[in-house]
């Protein structure tokens, strides 16, 4: 079985160091020596400031969104917040179990992000914060969004949970907005088995940020506000820091395995239209093909090979019930029903890139 996705597993004899180190502290969590060393080494290889680590990547927007305080009602009514239909259904049930009611936009048919165009329409009296997500790690229109939330006094919280390494004329990507959220899940490029993080804009968020992790404890034994158990544990900065160690080879083999696709298809199939200003994460292949019927069709001809492949988003978080009744967003809808993401992972072999390739094309 050729799998959609693989974690990367880094040097065991690396990982045992670390292990027998939280043996002999006895520190397993709050706050231990390797969450505190995997921060510094993250701010520094990411290029940013006021980053904290939590357990998921979920939690991380749950956590934003409670710290900058949108999830406030206004007027006797719940807050709402600007969003993407085109996304993981984390993006919209993080907003909807904090008591926020997500407000649909449609996406640009090219880029896969949500269309800037669209957001200042959808401001309403409740509106207090603009989530969009930078998609399979696509830099969004940043500056047209900074704009409108200036404009309408809103936050910006980004889902970058596919933007980890993504940098925006030279900087970070993840340094726009009022916070930028990460994945750290075991399919994505840089993980700790189950992970995320929050990179603030201000010191005073994150400050805050760290105490409502902890049960809202300013202190032992003093509580100040309501707060969540949310702290990443050692045993996963463990695994994150040998991951780190070794992202240079990850992320070659990433961008080989995406370029052998990109030659491939880059003239048959209609490809994610690429942010000119921003770097690559090789994160996803995702193929937009003619009709849902060929992509129900590819899907099938690559499972009898052994070939593992998944629709990433589907469906359409506007025609999801759970998250309530929405106006359709029709690119979103239609986009969502054809899309197709290939396997891409650091163990790919040129064997089977080929076998793929040939499977997609039907030869």
């Amino acid at each position: 079985m050729i799998t959609v996705a693989k974690p990367w597993l880094p040097n065991r004899d690396a990982l045992d160091g670390y292990l027998d180190g939280i043996y002999e502290r006895g520190w397993l969590t709050n706050n231990g020596p390797l969450v505190q060393e995997l921060t510094r080494r993250l701010q520094a290889w990411l290029g940013v400031e006021h980053l904290l680590l939590l357990g998921n990547g979920t939690l991380a927007l749950q956590v934003a969104i409670r710290t900058l305080g949108v999830d406030v009602p206004l007027n006797g009514k719940p807050a709402e917040a600007i969003t993407t239909p085109f996304s993981f259904i984390a993006t919209a049930s993080a907003l909807k179990w904090k008591g926020i009611e997500p407000v649909f936009v449609d996406i640009d048919p090219h880029s896969w992000n949500l269309d800037a165009q669209y957001v200042a329409a959808a401001v309403t009296p409740q509106t207090r914060v603009i989530v969009p997500v930078h998609v399979f790690g696509n830099a969004c229109e940043v500056e047209q969004i900074q704009a409108v939330a200036q404009q309408h006094r809103l936050k910006v919280i980004y889902d970058a949970a596919h933007a980890f390494g993504v940098d925006y004329r030279g900087q970070s990507l993840l340094n726009w907005g009022d916070a930028a959220t990460l994945s750290f899940h075991a399919t994505k490029a840089f993980h700790t088995v189950e992970g995320g993080a929050i990179v603030f804009k201000r010191a005073e968020d994150l400050q805050r940020a760290e105490q409502i992790i902890n049960f809202g404890q300013s202190s032992p034994g003093r509580v100040d506000e309501l707060g969540i158990n949310a702290k990443m544990s050692e045993l996963h900065a463990a695994m994150g820091l040998c991951v780190l160690d070794e992202m240079d080879a990850n992320l070659a083999a990433r961008q080989r395995v995406w370029e052998a696709y990109h030659r491939a298809f880059g003239q048959q199939f209609a490809l994610q239209r690429w942010n000119p200003s921003a770097s690559h994460g090789y994160t996803y292949f995702p193929l937009l093909l003619d009709s849902e019927q060929q992509l129900l069709d590819t899907m099938h001809r690559l499972a009898v090979q052994g070939i593992q492949t998944r629709r990433y988003f589907y469906p359409s978080l506007d025609t999801v019930t759970s998250l309530g009744k929405h106006p359709a967003q029709r690119i979103s809808i239609d986009t969502a029903a054809r899309i197709l993401c290939l396997p891409l992972h650091a163990e790919l072999v040129d064997a089977d890139m080929l076998k793929i390739i040939a499977g997609v094309k039907g030869v």
